[in-house]
């Protein structure tokens, strides 16, 4: 961001999108990764519900709970020192107006110590943002393709295409005027993004969206080669951490198998 800081806070995404400085995101589900992530300098970190997948191995975010989250939330959150740490809120914990909203919310900054809350959702979602906003608690809003509604879009489909576009557009204002202080834009094509960063003033962050926007979001084992099978038209790995770890851990076996370890350095006198 424009500055060296102490502790990411709410107003450094709006100075960086005010002077030109990208923000850069990725999603944490431990206190392992997100002091790895903090110490290198990431601006925020996202404990999303795709931990769905990757930690708990479901097939989609949509079985994610509260309770499964608020653990993974509170180990970035004790583990971050400089990243701004974000909780995800899973699906069926604000759909329900924003009573429900604003009780998940406080259960989130409560209970983990994180510094904001993200939902999915635009005009849909914007009375819960306002709710949650008028709490005094910082709110990051999603829209484009929104996995938690995946099965209503269709699958992973790219959204604002065509006449799709204008709608994309009314979502990120309706958030805007409902107090998010910045937008994730999910699969849409890249001169969308444009047009929604140039139509609302507060950060627009990347996620498949392409260059035009204030920053960019990754899922962690994704740009670092974890994840097995296909990958997203987005993603850029950084890293292949899959090969590498499980060349290690073959390696391991072999050498317990032929005896090579543990050898008499590992042993205590």
């Amino acid at each position: 961001m424009t500055e060296p800081v102490k502790r990411v806070r709410k107003r450094h995404f709006q100075s960086a999108r005010e002077n030109g400085v990208p923000i850069v995101g990725l999603t944490s589900y431990d206190a392992l990764s997100a002091a790895i992530f903090d110490e290198a300098g990431i601006d925020f970190l996202l404990v999303g519900d795709s931990a769905g997948q990757v930690v708990l191995g479901y097939d989609s975010t949509v079985p994610v709970t509260v309770e499964e989250l608020i653990p993974l939330t509170r180990a970035v959150a004790n583990a971050a020192r400089r990243a701004f740490v974000i909780a995800d809120m899973p699906f069926g914990s604000y759909e329900l107006g924003p009573d429900q909203a604003l009780q998940t919310a406080f259960r989130f900054m409560k209970e983990t110590g994180a510094q904001a809350v993200k939902l999915e959702g635009g005009v849909r979602s914007a009375e819960q943002i306002r709710r949650i906003v008028s709490a005094g608690i910082p709110v990051m809003a999603h829209i484009g393709f929104t996995p938690q509604s995946e099965h209503q879009i269709g699958g992973h489909v790219v959204q604002g295409r065509g006449e799709n576009a204008d709608a994309v557009l009314a979502d990120a204002k309706a958030v805007e005027d409902a107090g998010a202080f910045a937008v994730v834009l999910e699969m849409m094509p890249s001169d969308v993004a444009k047009r929604v960063t140039e139509s609302v003033s507060i950060p627009t962050i990347s996620v498949g969206a392409g260059p035009h926007t204030n920053g960019q979001l990754m899922v962690w084992t994704d740009f670092a080669g974890l994840q097995g099978g296909r990958y997203a038209r987005f993603v850029k790995k950084y890293a292949d951490l899959r090969t590498l770890l499980g060349d290690a851990v073959r390696t391991f076996r072999a050498d317990v198998e032929s005896g090579a370890y543990p050898a008499p350095e590992h042993e205590y006198e």
